[in-house]
């Protein structure tokens, strides 16, 4: 059914409240991750891409926070979120954002492998017919 006007907004609050947590949560652990390579500690593949994405989380929140902190800018943060897709932090995405995404890179690796795969069979016709 449809939601009332009030449900809209705490979700939407929810939502915020819930995305705030989560950059937190990982700005906590990026710090820890930083202080360890202060110390000469070597990070894993999987610490320095989330230290990465959460530096880059920090960076997109100076942008998102002005259409939270100025009162009725975030009537126009769904026609900035269209021409700047990538500008809300990962935190603040939703699930059919993140399975859009996903299906994108899905697709473009189908694609590659494709071209790759024709590329690999002409070379080997290529082979054959230069030694038959």
């Amino acid at each position: 059914g449809k939601k009332s006007l009030r449900q809209k907004a705490v979700d939407e609050l929810k939502h915020y409240y819930n995305g705030f947590h989560l950059l937190w949560i990982d700005t906590k652990v990026a710090a820890r991750m930083v202080w360890r390579l202060l110390h000469g500690q070597v990070l894993t593949r999987r610490e320095r891409r989330r230290l990465l994405r959460t530096c880059a989380d920090l960076f997109r929140l100076v942008p998102f926070l002005v259409f939270v902190i100025v009162p009725f800018m975030e009537f126009l943060l769904p026609v900035f979120l269209k021409l700047f897709p990538e500008m809300l932090p990962s935190t603040f995405e939703t699930e059919s954002k993140k399975e859009e995404k996903q299906k994108k890179k899905l697709n473009a690796k189908l694609e590659l492998a494709k071209f790759l795969q024709e590329t690999i069979a002409e070379m080997a016709k290529r082979n054959k017919a230069d030694t038959g």
